[in-house]
């Protein structure tokens, strides 16, 4: 993840500052760490905000009223991007964020599955009887299920007529009340950040909407991981604001291809900056 990005000035020394605050070696984790340990939520959520961050870096002077919105840890890159939270606040949140989480997939078995199709509101009412949260409403015909591991088994066997559903690798049920001990644990570490307002417009996933207040946007951090992802309501948010262009930061794909599905016709020009080499596409978009 990070080999092509440590050829840009300052990287390791980034990389050793939000080292320091994390406890963790993030160029080894981003270099040289095998597949099973950066799988472990704990360090997947700190290596993606850090990748996003140097990505975001490396771009240069972006617009002040460039919109900025995040997917799920996604939006604490967010938060940095628009001056809510400092780089290595951020990388550090991630970190307490992502141990917290695999702390509470650990009580009980539990899971998630991507249901592909179908209408999103009888969707989400057949989760519901099922005892599932849409956890993730992603726009583009996808809603992601959370919950107790054999009712999301069940889902899987049974899909509802009109749908696929697909089980996903994960540790647990995010976004859920599962995550309540994570929701603790997080509130008690943003009580000694202080966050300032926004810079640029910042959407939040809670509705989709532009929050000016930093305290507010560090408050819906805290509450995001027990609450559903509406990555719809963002993208329409994008929308209204008259974004017709985007630039997903690293590690970039699935975000991309929501807003071309979701936002054809309306968004025009997709950059996925996956390395350094489509920084030049990403500039000429900004």
């Amino acid at each position: 993840m990070f080999s092509p990005w440590l050829e840009l000035d300052g990287t390791r020394e980034k990389l050793a500052r939000w080292s320091e605050r994390t406890g963790l070696d993030l160029v080894h984790l981003g270099t040289e760490a095998d597949a099973e340990t950066i799988q472990d939520t704990a360090i997947t959520q700190p290596l993606i905000v850090a990748l996003s961050l140097l990505a975001f870096d490396a771009l240069g002077d972006v617009p002040d009223d460039t919109p900025v919105a995040g997917h799920s840890v996604g939006e604490l890159a967010a938060a940095a991007a628009a001056g809510v939270l400092t780089a290595e606040d951020a990388v550090a949140l991630a970190a307490v964020r992502g141990a917290e989480m695999a702390k509470a997939c650990a009580i009980e078995p539990t899971s998630m599955a991507a249901v592909m199709l179908g209408d999103p509101d009888e969707v989400v009412a057949w989760l519901e009887g099922h005892g599932l949260t849409a956890a993730n409403r992603n726009g583009a015909g996808q809603i992601v299920a959370s919950g107790a591991k054999d009712a999301i088994e069940r889902i899987v066997a049974e899909p509802l007529e009109g749908t696929k559903v697909r089980p996903l690798k994960v540790a647990g049920a995010f976004h859920t009340s599962y995550m309540a001990p994570a929701e603790e644990a997080l509130r008690a570490h943003a009580a000694s950040i202080t966050p300032k307002d926004p810079v640029r417009p910042l959407l939040s996933n809670a509705d989709g909407t532009v929050v000016t207040s930093g305290a507010e946007y560090l408050e819906r951090l805290v509450k995001q991981v027990t609450r559903p992802v509406r990555w719809d309501l963002t993208m329409d948010g994008l929308v209204e604001l008259g974004v017709t262009a985007t630039v997903e930061l690293p590690p970039a794909g699935t975000l991309t291809g929501l807003v071309k599905r979701q936002l054809k016709g309306t968004v025009t020009q997709t950059v996925a900056l996956k390395t350094p080499t489509d920084l030049p596409a990403a500039k000429e978009i900004l």
